[in-house]
Order: C-alpha cells, then structure tokens, then sequence
C-alpha cells in the first residue's frame, strides 16, 4: 500500500484523467477501502483542491473549478498559455498523445472564467499542415490577443484592429496581407497556426474572405456588436489559409514557371509549399513563398523538374550565387 503522501498524489492524479470516479474505482485503482479514499478525499479538500462528491445510485467524486487555480503554480495568464500550447502541441509527432493527457488534466481544474477563454480559442483555432522549418524565427505572439480574438470568435462579435505589413515585405500580388491606414473591421471566424504564425480568417466590410497574421495586428477598443454569422463552406479554413498565404502572406513571394504538367508539380510538393495553375499539357505555374529566399530556393530545388523563375528579381540574383556555388563544387569554374 503506497504511503499517505503518496496516495494522496496518485489520488489527485486520477481525478484529473477523467471527470467521474466512483469511490469503488478509486479504491479498486489505489488498493484501498473506500472510507480510506474518503479521508484522502478530506485531506485533498484541506490542502485547497475543490473535490465535488454526488452521493446517490450515480455518486461519484470529480474535481471541481474553485475561485482560483488550485496550487499548480501557474498564474492566470500561464494557465492559458500551457493550454493553447498544449492544444498546439497534439499535432507535433510523438508528442500528440501525451499533450492530449495533460491538457485534459489542466481543463479540469480550469476556474470557469479561464475555461472559457481555453475553450474559445480551441475551437476558434485549426493548425496547418507541417512542412519544413524556416531559417527565420516564428514572432511571439501575445496570449491575451490571441484570448481576444478567439473570445470575438465565440461571442460573434466584430473585430477592429489595425493592420502594418512591415517594411521590406515583398507582395508578388496583392491579396488579403496589405497594410490599411484606418482600422479594419471584419467579422472573425477562424483562428489558424501554421508553422508558428498564427492567422486570422476572417470577412471584411465588403464581406470579402481575407486572411490576417495576427503579428502584424494591433486590436481596438472591443466593439461589443455581434454579426450575424456566414461562415465559410464545408470549413476550409486552413486550406483557404494555405492558398492564401502562399499569394499573399509570406514576406517573399515568388512565381516558378515549371516545364512539366500541373498533375506531376502538385504529386510533388507539400499542400503547404504552394498553389498550383496549368498553363498547358507541358507547362504549369507554381505560386509559393516563404519569410526568406532561402527556403524558396529549397523548395524549388526540391521539385525535380526544369523551371524558370518568373520573379522576384531577389530570388534570380539568389539562385546564380547558389548556382555558382553549386558548379565550383564539383570543378566547374564560374564562366566556362
């Protein structure tokens, strides 16, 4: 039989795995009587975490959201923080199962003001698809934003915030990421992350769909005035982000004429590299983009196929350096 303190430990642990237990799966679980589960359950309660017990045919024990954060050492706006990062972390390989426990774990002794905040932004978020890792670092983002937007979300609420594309962004075509001078207003729908960028979905004041990096936002005042919602068909939020960015949301942008049929370029490349269109049986046109030339150079030298490159004059005078480099590693001299 474990020892008091470590019962006690194994007890809470238990009722954090799942909202109900029965005082019979509880002693079954920890090799006890149940009078013993409930002078632990007793003891529990004294050293400040709410235990709720339903007596009755259906009685069970299940931990309970008190006025604040039962002693887990986590501040409110930490408490948030694991959670989307918990939330996020589902989809990361070998990671995906246990993210999932833990954060069960936390939702249950959430006070019902962070769960709702938890909660928003689960549902108001998707994650894209993973591809490769950029050489340039993913921006911190703010939790309370984040909070902010996804509360919008849920609530149906507009959203104003004003919108800065930083300099040195290169857009090959206009598309949702330009900047505004007056404050944006749209109705927000869905919140996105992507490789550690994080994207809004969202309908303008022409009820355009338009994607926004939320790096790149500074909220308002909160409007407080619902809309009524349109979402978007079959809930493609983050293919439509994909497409998006790939147009429009990278700070380069490029455009790869390819000398072989759209089919053949799209069985070779990640949905996340880019947008495909056919030109003819022989020719096809990639559009994608990434935050350095760098990685747009991998990515088009990782197709296999002949290709021209259509612009930015930066990714050209990139690829001859590379070229260059690449022929004087295997003794070819620069002007043969």
């Amino acid at each position: 039989m474990l020892e008091t303190s470590q019962r006690l430990l194994a007890l809470l642990a238990l009722l954090q795995t799942r909202p109900a237990w029965t005082g019979t799966e509880l002693a079954g679980r920890l090799d006890v009587s149940t009078r013993t589960i409930r002078n632990d359950i007793d003891r529990l309660r004294e050293l400040g975490y709410p235990v709720d017990a339903t007596r009755g045919p259906a009685g069970h024990y299940q931990l309970g959201a008190g006025a604040k954060l039962p002693p887990l050492l986590l501040d409110d706006e930490e408490a948030v923080a694991v959670a989307v990062g918990l939330r996020t972390g589902t989809g990361v390989v070998g990671l995906g199962e246990s993210s999932a426990r833990a954060l069960t774990k936390l939702q249950q002794v959430l006070p019902h003001r962070l769960q709702r905040q938890v909660n928003a932004i689960n549902s108001a978020m998707e994650k894209g698809p993973d591809n490769t890792r950029s050489n340039v670092d993913a921006p911190e983002i703010d939790p309370g934003v984040l909070a902010t937007i996804a509360a919008c979300i849920r609530d149906e609420h507009y959203l104003r915030f004003e919108y800065v594309v930083p300099d040195g962004v290169s857009m090959w075509k206009a598309g949702s990421s330009v900047t505004q001078e007056l404050p944006i207003l749209v109705e927000p729908y869905r919140l996105v992350s992507w490789h550690g960028y994080w994207h809004l979905v969202a309908r303008d004041e022409q009820a355009e769909w338009r994607t926004y990096r939320v790096d790149w936002m500074s909220l308002r005042m909160a409007t407080g005035r619902r809309y009524r919602p349109r979402p978007m068909v079959d809930d493609a939020y983050t293919d439509f982000v994909l497409r998006d960015v790939a147009s429009a949301g990278w700070k380069v942008h490029a455009r790869i004429t390819v000398y072989a049929p759209a089919a053949e370029v799209v069985s070779r490349i990640h949905a996340a590299v880019g947008v495909v269109e056919s030109v003819d049986e022989n020719t096809s046109v990639l559009v994608t983009g990434a935050d350095s030339l760098e990685l747009i150079a991998v990515y088009i030298g990782m197709l296999g196929l002949d290709f021209r490159v259509d612009g930015p004059p930066g990714l050209i005078a990139h690829l001859e350096v590379v070229g260059n480099r690449y022929l004087r590693a295997i003794g070819v001299p620069k002007d043969r």
